[in-house]
């Protein structure tokens, strides 16, 4: 099989051990511990290439490298996510997948990034009743694997200031041009600084 892994990963700085305090990483433990074992099944999976679609240049880059793919010896492929509508982004991800397809490498693919980051008051933008509803909804969505409706998400709740949505569109792309089977788990959500941190793994089928 082409695709090898495949994973929705945040990315907040604070739970890299150099950048957040203990104190600090220890509210975000489920996230830490979830991402750690992660790491064992992509490094199980041995891909020849993988694929890191994220919404922003570097540090967006380099914390899920940090866990994910820290001892990986092959090719490292980002694409990096603008402000387009998520639509967009789907199709962008079919047309690389359709590329892909058309390959002998196995893949590993990894859509980082946050949920809303207007769950709590003291969070980076306050608080934002759009906040926690595009979390709620996007999490049922990918269970659901009703990629319509994550793909109405910024329409319907266009004050979540989420980060993670185009991301999340341009994996789920790739694996509409595959035609592969797949059911999302949820491995872990949590958001105690006001930010949704979300990890979950696609089961391939």
């Amino acid at each position: 099989m082409p695709i090898v892994f495949v994973c929705v990963a945040p990315h907040p700085p604070i739970i890299l051990p150099s950048v957040g305090s203990p104190e600090d990483r220890a509210e975000v433990k489920n996230t830490i511990e979830t991402l750690g074992k992660l790491e064992k099944k992509l490094k199980k999976s041995n891909p020849d290439a993988i694929i890191i679609s994220s919404p922003h240049p570097d540090w967006g880059f380099n914390v899920p490298l940090f866990f994910l793919a820290k001892d990986f010896k092959g090719e490292i492929k980002t694409y990096l996510i603008g402000l387009e509508e998520p639509r967009f982004y789907f199709k962008e991800g079919k047309k690389i997948g359709q590329e892909l397809f058309l390959t002998n490498e196995k893949y590993a693919l990894i859509a980082s990034g946050d949920l809303s980051h207007c769950l709590k008051e003291e969070g980076p933008y306050g608080f934002n009743p759009d906040g926690p509803k595009f979390d709620k909804e996007l999490i049922e969505a990918l269970k659901e694997k009703d990629i319509e409706k994550i793909l109405k998400l910024d329409d319907l709740y266009p004050e979540a200031g989420e980060c993670g949505l185009r991301s999340f569109c341009f994996l789920l792309g790739i694996l509409e041009a595959f035609g592969i089977g797949y059911q999302p788990e949820i491995l872990s959500y949590e958001g105690p600084f006001g930010v949704g941190y979300l990890v979950a793994e696609f089961k391939l089928i």
